[in-house]
């Protein structure tokens, strides 16, 4: 892999929403790090946002930051349905490759981008930046000093109210499994399997069913799983997106106690034992993706190590895959 000791030049293909304050910015505040360019298809909206965000052009065809010599690496930020199309773009044009998440439509959408990421050797990274978040590091060191014990099982309980627009929710991305790979479960439910993942290492086995109770759209809205993970824990997951009240709750239970915590709420974290009852508060950056994104830069210039590539991000695919197998067989 090509080593960028003199900084990295990024252009973001799709800059909408979650590139105004979660990632965008952050491009151009860390260390040896540049945002060049950016697209967007609408140009009014590109023409703007570059404006607001000081970024020195903008254009409305990818082409054009995939042809760019000044641009080092691409961060693609559009619906995962353009996910692989873009990053077997960027990965022939010898650009290093930042993806949202998540990764793919399918498992098989990420092994094709990691396998061409291989063949002209670029580095492949995806976003799932709760890897790099002081919470959930902190949740990692207290398993890894054994604060639990050993791991026995993992529940995750989410769910919230049906969005009330019905033009809304046709209207989503989210919520068009061409566009997004599935419903509601693949933009969210994806940050939780992840971040186990992370946590307690990869899953081996998942099986689940996937429902539509509701009939607003033809994606699933609920989801419920079983899975085991290569280090024999055990884990049950629970995702309902028409429920009449919101709860987001994970529970890491180990011999010796259990850790709760949220995937995406700031309430503290707690540790729980027969002789400790901590919890532990914390601050999310401005820019949530920061974090990550400086590992990526790191690793680009031959500092660090990112952790969220395209392998440990298609194994969530994967697992996405096997729980909704039912409903979309």
């Amino acid at each position: 892999m090509k080593k960028f000791e003199n900084g990295v030049r990024w252009g973001i293909i799709g800059c909408g929403d979650v590139t105004e304050v979660k990632s965008g910015p952050a491009f151009q505040k860390i260390k040896g790090s540049t945002l060049v360019s950016v697209m967007r298809r609408n140009g009014k909206l590109a023409e703007d946002y570059a404006t607001r965000h000081n970024v020195q052009s903008w254009t409305t065809n990818a082409e054009d930051l995939l042809n760019n010599p000044n641009i080092d690496a691409i961060y693609i930020a559009t619906p995962p349905g353009f996910h692989m199309e873009y990053t077997l773009k960027a990965a022939a044009a010898g650009k290093a490759v930042y993806v949202e998440k998540p990764m793919g439509l399918t498992f098989r959408n990420c092994v094709e981008m990691i396998d061409v990421c291989q063949k002209f050797n670029v580095p492949l990274f995806v976003a799932y930046y709760r890897r790099a978040l002081p919470k959930f590091i902190k949740i990692k060191e207290w398993i890894s000093s054994g604060e639990i014990g050993d791991i026995r099982f993992v529940s995750s309980t989410q769910y919230r109210p049906a969005v009330e627009s019905k033009a809304l929710e046709n209207a989503s991305w989210r919520v068009q499994p061409n566009l997004s790979g599935g419903g509601l479960f693949f933009d969210l439910a994806s940050h939780t399997l992840d971040i186990l993942d992370f946590l307690l290492g990869p899953i081996q086995e998942a099986k689940g069913f996937a429902s539509n109770q509701n009939g607003r759209y033809k994606a699933e809205d609920i989801v419920t799983g079983t899975y085991l993970f290569e280090s024999g824990a055990h884990g049950i997951g629970a995702w309902c997106f028409t429920a009449g009240s919101h709860i987001d709750q994970n529970e890491i239970i180990g011999s010796k106690g259990k850790i709760s915590f949220s995937t995406f709420g700031n309430e503290p974290i707690m540790l729980t034992t027969t002789t400790v009852n901590e919890e532990w508060k914390f601050e999310n950056p401005l820019h949530i993706q920061q974090p990550l994104i400086t590992t990526i830069v790191d690793e680009l210039t031959g500092n660090g190590k990112c952790p969220s590539t395209g392998k440990t991000a298609a194994r969530t695919n994967w697992v996405m895959d096997q729980l909704v197998e039912n409903y979309y067989r």
